[in-house]
């Protein structure tokens, strides 16, 4: 009779594990084809772990009922090799040749029953967290998020990191999203605050997506940051709000066009040494993400108003926008290519602030570059590997004199996740 119910254990397990792979496998197929988007294969795969991980007994953990918990990693590890060139005369900067850890995700999924449940991630790579929220979801196409995560605002930012098909994100991304440094905008991405997702099905062909979120104003992901009680230059609410559609085309085709936009009070002026100081930032995004058949397309426009964000004498209002279309060649292997402009309206910015891994190049007001690239899907986004090469440029005309710093080189990566 032991030996029956061995069997009968080992034959479930086993059932089990065959399902989830296969689950996975098939979802990677359906984004890859375009039956999916990026953000619906997220919810399957969330609604995938609530049943496939919820265990026949209930569990307690430190005096609270658990119905389910699940671990989950990302490691990618990169190569680069960028050489910046000045013209004759001048200082030449160094160049990059160096691989490294880009990401090491750590993932704990819980769930406590009555459609609430919790996400922390946390990267070792980075020293900082990816999540950390509580969410409630009601339905299968509403969610309620209270913590820290991304903004539903820049649309390749809110992207996950495990499905970007050009390697890193754009420059243009890059500048309005990341960290504030006197010269990039930390305009969107990690925030702490009540967000809210939802989706609403108009036909059988399209369907309304929409999002809004309150927020502390000022960008957060580490421990100290997220952790902070603020200051008085922090002391006000950003708003946020996301609209799209997403129209479904033959042949397992789609189409998602969007338009998010938000305010964040006192986080505006030159460089990054004037927050509270009365200096707003709006910011907006028109975004459109398309698939049909072997092909994809993303593009974004994103543009920025910031109080005397050039000088304190002079507002700058950013802009720049990217298209980047993929086919792929086999089930396996993806061409990718990108081209992508910026215009800072002369709040400034350097090769780093745009090209990760690249070396400064001096302060220009504009930017441009041009990707190519391959994917190899080994086991579609869970383990793949990632090669491109990129020219890019900064430059500026002042007085009728121009300058600029050009980077070219390659970058390759190797992801793998569970």
């Amino acid at each position: 009779m032991r030996k029956i119910l061995f069997l009968i254990t080992g034959l479930l397990i086993s059932t089990v594990a065959s399902f989830s792979q296969d689950s996975g496998a098939l979802i990677e197929a359906l984004i890859r084809k375009g039956i999916l988007t990026n953000q619906e294969a997220e919810d399957i795969r969330a609604d995938l772990a609530i049943e496939n991980n919820t265990v026949p007994s209930r569990a307690v953990a430190g005096g609270k009922s658990t119905d389910r918990l699940s671990v989950g990693m990302r490691m990618q590890l990169q190569y680069a090799s960028l050489d910046t060139d000045l013209p004759s005369g001048k200082i030449q900067p160094s160049y990059t040749d160096q691989a490294f850890t880009r990401r090491m995700y750590f993932t704990l999924k819980a769930g406590v029953g009555g459609n609430w449940g919790a996400t922390m991630t946390y990267d070792f790579a980075g020293g900082s967290y990816d999540d950390a929220i509580i969410e409630y979801k009601p339905t299968s196409d509403l969610s309620f998020n209270f913590g820290l995560r991304k903004v539903n605002n820049a649309y390749e930012e809110r992207a996950t990191s495990g499905n970007l098909r050009s390697i890193e994100r754009s420059g243009v991304t890059r500048y309005f999203v990341e960290n504030n440094n006197g010269r990039r905008l930390g305009a969107a991405s990690y925030r702490i605050g009540a967000f809210v997702d939802g989706k609403k099905e108009l036909n059988n062909k399209l369907n309304f997506i929409y999002g809004a979120a309150v927020t502390n104003p000022q960008r957060d992901e580490t421990f100290s940051g997220a952790s902070s009680s603020g200051t008085s230059n922090s002391n006000s609410k950003a708003l946020w709000s996301n609209v799209g559609v997403v129209y479904k085309l033959p042949e397992n085709g789609s189409v998602l066009v969007g338009f998010s936009g938000a305010y964040l009070p006192d986080q505006g002026g030159p460089s990054n040494t004037n927050f509270g100081k009365g200096y707003n930032v709006r910011l907006y995004s028109l975004h459109t993400d398309v698939t049909y058949g072997r092909f994809t397309f993303m593009s974004e426009y994103l543009v920025a108003n910031i109080d005397r964000g050039a000088s304190l004498s002079k507002d700058a209002s950013p802009k720049g926008w990217f298209i980047q279309p993929t086919f792929y060649l086999t089930e396996d292997i993806e061409l990718v290519a990108r081209y992508q402009t910026l215009n800072t309206d002369y709040r400034g910015l350097n090769m780093g602030d745009v090209v990760r891994s690249a070396p400064t190049g001096g302060t220009m007001n504009k930017f441009d570059e041009y990707y190519f690239g391959g994917n190899l899907y080994v086991r579609g986004n869970d383990l793949k590997f990632q090669l491109g090469i990129l020219s890019a440029k900064t430059y500026e005309t002042l007085q009728g004199q121009s300058d600029s710093a050009k980077v070219f080189g390659a970058r390759s990566q190797l992801q793998i996740q569970f």
